[in-house]
């Protein structure tokens, strides 16, 4: 039995229905009903039917209505309509010219007819499903572009505003004190967009997912993130620890594991209590049973609970205290759907946050 082909067969005639079940009950999953109310309460239980055949003439609706009326609330099962009356084929025929209708067989059927149409019916059913998947995603493309580009504009304008302030300032002023802290300013916005452009960059790398699976050593990796952040540690008073807990064979795309771990270690040094002595970043990491987990533990301001549920969103920001892009997450996230990934996040506000993250080696 093909189980996940489910169709439904409405007739008032129990003996058709009968003869239809018993036709076809080894082939697909079949679902049987002698009036409406009873169709619908099985399109509720079984939402993801594929095919529905109805007789034209029942006691309660004709069944072009009752097609009609489903569509709505179910449009992609297949509607394929039944009738013995040739005063019906013009009402068959203008249900059908509307798209409220697939097909209609003429009664009394035969197997073989209906076979036909079934597998007519579930090739169409394939090819609405597999278009309604592509414009939902073309939809959600286009939010996130519109929102993409309100962003840019946005965080874009920030530090291009204050390098175009400070210059304008800087012709007017001849104390080389002055100017100085006005270059700071000037090369502070610089970076800020520099920053800004490579995560840019990150987020196409991510959108394209084209991966590069290899041997990856965690004591390499926690040599090259200790040289990275070492400098940022000292300047802002942070300890930066890694431990490696165990270190078996692990294979993956090296570039994605190592954004993973920037934008996750980036945002630790980051968000950190202004006035805390104690500051610490510490990254634990180990592969066991051909799963790699990376955890990063902070000291830091950490993240109101009400926005837990919503850091991974395209664009969230959780703090004005530190400017973002909001999609360093957005981009960790969708990383570790690709590669298979798991990510879970637990934090207590001016205490810290930890982020626990798991991928299976390749």
């Amino acid at each position: 039995m093909n189980e996940e082909i489910k169709i439904l067969y409405l007739d008032d005639e129990v003996n058709n229905l009968v003869a239809f079940k018993a036709y076809f009950r080894l082939d697909y999953q079949i679902f049987v009903a002698e009036n409406t109310n009873e169709a619908l309460k099985i399109l509720e239980e079984h939402p993801d039917l594929r095919i529905i055949f109805t007789d034209q003439r029942m006691p309660d609706k004709l069944g072009t209505d009752f097609l009609d009326e489903i569509r709505v609330i179910y449009p992609l099962p297949v509607r394929i309509l039944l009738t013995a009356y040739t005063d019906d084929l013009n009402t068959a025929i203008d249900a059908i010219n509307k798209g409220n209708v697939y097909r209609y067989v003429k009664k009394p059927w035969s197997v073989e007819a209906i076979s036909a149409v079934i597998t007519d019916a579930n090739r169409y059913y394939l090819t609405n499903s597999l278009l309604s998947v592509k414009n939902r995603e073309l939809e959600q493309a286009y939010n996130e572009l519109d929102k993409f580009a309100h962003s840019v504009s946005h965080d874009i304008r920030g530090p291009l505003a204050g390098i175009m302030a400070a210059a304008q300032l800087a012709q007017d002023i001849s104390d080389l004190s002055e100017i100085g802290e006005l270059l700071q300013i000037i090369v502070n916005s610089a970076e800020k967009l520099d920053r800004y452009i490579l995560t840019i960059h990150d987020y196409y790398s991510v959108r394209r997912g084209e991966f590069n699976i290899m041997d990856i050593d965690l004591n390499t990796l926690a040599d090259d993130l200790r040289v990275m952040y070492e400098a940022i540690a000292n300047a802002k008073g942070i300890r930066f620890t890694i431990t490696i807990n165990n270190s078996d064979v692990f294979r993956s795309d090296e570039v994605s594991v190592k954004l993973v771990l920037n934008n996750l270690l980036s945002n630790a040094f980051k968000y950190q209590k202004k006035d805390y002595n104690y500051k610490y970043v510490h990254l634990e990491m180990g592969v066991e049973r051909g799963v790699a987990t990376f955890v990063v533990k902070d000291s830091g301001i950490g993240i109101p609970e009400k926005y837990l549920g919503e850091i991974f969103k395209l664009f969230f920001r959780a703090t004005l205290l530190e400017a973002g892009s909001g999609l360093g997450l957005y981009n960790v996230k969708n990383i570790l759907t690709k590669l298979g990934g798991q990510i879970i996040v637990n934090s207590v506000e001016n205490v810290g946050t930890e982020f626990v993250v798991a991928i299976p080696t390749k």
